[in-house]
């Protein structure tokens, strides 16, 4: 079996001694303030979430946002009659997300609160919980981790209460082999990449079909690491240099008009030991990392080998 390169020309990726301290505050619940500005720009984002929440939040409900960020999906909720719980755990977003409340007249049905996510328990029972820690392969964010501790802390203070709806409902994790170029203005350099959902990437050939190797559904058990031993078949010849991960979120599900409502994160494109590869090849791909994990993790994880061709 052929182990990756464990660190590619060129590549600063972040270490594992760094892990629990430094992305614990860039990332996660600490995302910092400007990128959460960014994210209002989003329109594809919002407009799903948006529209998500609608479908799913009824007047007089109890929602529950973890990791509120700015304020916005809570705002959604606020909108449709629902009495909210915002949940955040960064001081400067807490101050951020109640003065635009405020500045939109919500004061008085959307409660921030100061609080670790994956500690708080509400006071009360809970009809749809809201939860945007999302990071394609649910790598870097804690999502998972968020969303498991809230059941366990849930039921613990309300045996007797039925599981909120969650939003989104689904993650589908999925990866495959690619062709991509690492050329940069005449300058090659084979380094991590994110790349825009839902548009043609000129500069990527994908070389198999994408392969699900986990469909997480947030009302069932949650797990705490993601791993993968895939058999894969080019489906033509190529020039194997990178793996892809894309991750499709299905929000809710519009019933009436038999429609997922959906919202891809960005897609994730990592360098591996480059190969020529013959239509019809067969390959194994293995990998493990945590939930939250980091993107070194993943890849020092990756294993390719040869099965035929």
């Amino acid at each position: 079996m052929e182990t990756l390169p464990t660190q590619p020309t060129g590549v600063v990726l972040d270490s594992p001694a760094s892990f629990s301290t430094n992305e614990e505050h860039v990332l996660g619940q600490y995302i910092p303030l400007l990128y959460h500005y960014n994210m209002l720009q989003d329109e594809d984002r919002v407009g799903a979430f948006g529209k998500a929440i609608g479908l799913t939040v009824r007047p007089g409900m109890h929602v529950v946002e973890l990791g509120g960020g700015t304020g916005i999906l809570s705002s959604f909720a606020a909108r449709r009659g629902a009495r909210v719980t915002c949940v955040e755990r960064n001081p400067e977003l807490v101050a951020t997300s109640r003065r635009f409340l405020a500045d939109n007249g919500l004061s008085d049905v959307v409660t921030v609160v100061h609080a670790d996510a994956a500690d708080f328990v509400p006071e009360e029972p809970v009809d749809v919980v809201v939860c945007e820690m999302l990071h394609v392969g649910l790598l870097r964010e804690k999502q998972a981790d968020v969303i498991r501790c809230f059941k366990r802390n849930y039921f613990r203070a309300m045996p007797s209460s039925k599981l909120p709806v969650f939003v989104p409902e689904v993650s589908v994790l999925m990866i495959q082999l690619v062709e991509q170029s690492f050329d940069f203005a005449g300058y090659t350099a084979a380094v991590p990449m994110f790349q825009a959902p839902l548009q043609e990437q000129p500069r990527t050939i994908e070389l198999t079909d994408l392969q699900p190797y986990c469909n997480l559904a947030y009302a069932e058990n949650i797990p705490s690491r993601f791993s993968g031993n895939l058999v894969v078949q080019a489906r033509q010849a190529g020039y194997i240099n990178a793996v892809r991960l894309i991750t499709q979120n299905i929000l809710t599900i519009d019933e009436p008009n038999q429609n997922a409502v959906t919202w891809p994160n960005q897609c994730l494109v990592l360098p591996v030991a480059p190969r020529d590869c013959e239509a019809g090849a067969t390959f194994e791909l293995s990998f493990d990392y945590p939930a939250g994990g980091s993107i070194e993790q993943l890849r020092r994880s990756l294993r390719l080998e040869v099965v035929s061709g």
